[in-house]
């Protein structure tokens, strides 16, 4: 007769130490790895037949270098917010603007969208959840805006990318137009223009909302959840982003891209913003392309409108909100962010 050696279950507190020691750990050693990046893509370059300094081997340079750099970067920032998305969650963040005078609910929407890690397929059922909550429209939509054009995951991607004074005006750009596009379409009376089933929603009083008790490792494994998610959905995009990038950075000749998106041209912010709408990316996705834009000396003004029209109207965003907003509204949403979007484009490319 065997007798089964019996193991108790880990201790809670053991568990404990293991996440307060294991996260500062990973954090150390993925900033180890981010300094090596610069001497992985020579090596990686190395690897192939041809000169580093070609065409080609800038390409794979910059393709060798960006990837590993966006996932990291990418994966830092989601940790980050999705930890901060368990002490800030889209009910609290609904029940706050249900409790706001309406002068007051844009910028404060805005910037909701601006702090709280919400991506545009968040973002389109909080959408609903505002309406039929009582929400003014015009509110809602500079949440909608802010959202995913200037959240916290773009926002730390293009800091890390292009650097703080870029990321910057990035910003107060872009909440500026969450804030003054919500205001023109609150004006505007277009409640009647959603979809008849979202108008009979009745999702009843906004009342407050239960403290979650959660732990700090609670959150923390709240935060790596988000990576195992997010990451998992958006890296094939960023690949494809990249791989663009790699494209301009490698192949297209600096002559070419100043005639196109260059600030002497008149029609090249609104043939950027014309460009970037149809293309299926996010932030992610869209920002390694902007580095390479701006590193082949393309205008900052039509390069941030290029990057805008991607990421708050790229056309997959404008299917989802067709369940929920009729075509006429739909197309007045684009014409006031879209004209929001080309003064940033062609003021920038005025000043700078």
């Amino acid at each position: 007769m065997t007798v089964e050696a019996h193991h108790p279950a880990p201790d809670r507190r053991t568990q404990d130490w293991l996440w307060y020691t294991g996260i500062p750990v990973a954090a150390v050693l993925l900033y180890l790895v981010y300094g090596q990046l610069i001497p992985f893509s020579e090596w990686v370059t190395s690897l192939f037949p041809v000169a580093s300094d070609s065409h080609t081997g800038e390409a794979i340079a910059f393709f060798a270098y960006d990837v590993p750099k966006v996932l990291l970067l990418l994966t830092g920032i989601v940790f980050v917010t999705g930890v901060a998305r368990s002490w800030f969650s889209p009910e609290k963040t609904r029940t706050l603007l249900a409790g706001k005078r309406e002068i007051w609910g844009y910028p404060l929407a805005a910037l909701l969208g601006v702090l709280t890690p919400f991506c545009s397929c968040s973002s389109v059922p909080l959408f609903i959840g505002f309406v039929s909550a009582g929400i003014p429209l015009g509110v809602t939509f500079s949440f909608l805006i802010a959202g995913p054009m200037v959240g916290p995951v773009g926002l730390g991607l293009l800091y890390g990318l292009v650097g703080w004074k870029i990321a910057t005006i990035y910003l107060v750009f872009g909440f500026t137009i969450a804030t003054v596009a919500g205001f023109v379409l609150g004006r505007m009376g277009l409640e009647r223009y959603l979809q008849d089933w979202v108008r009979e929603l009745n999702a009843g009083p906004v009342g407050d909302l239960p403290e979650e008790r959660l732990t700090l490792v609670d959150r923390l494994k709240i935060g790596v959840e988000q990576v195992r998610e997010i990451v998992g959905k958006v890296w094939i995009w960023v690949l494809v982003g990249i791989a663009i990038g790699a494209v301009i950075h490698g192949y297209v000749p600096e002559a070419i891209m100043l005639r196109i998106m260059g600030g002497e041209a008149w029609w090249s912010v609104p043939a950027a913003v014309v460009v970037g709408i149809p293309m299926y990316t996010n932030a992610a996705g869209v920002i390694p392309i902007v580095e390479a834009l701006l590193g082949k000396g393309a205008a900052l003004g039509t390069t941030m409108a290029f990057m805008m029209s991607v990421i708050a109207l790229s056309l997959p965003e404008m299917i989802i909100l067709k369940q929920v907003l009729t075509l006429r509204l739909i197309t007045i949403f684009i014409a006031v962010v879209a004209s929001g979007i080309l003064a940033t484009g062609f003021l920038f490319n005025a000043i700078l």
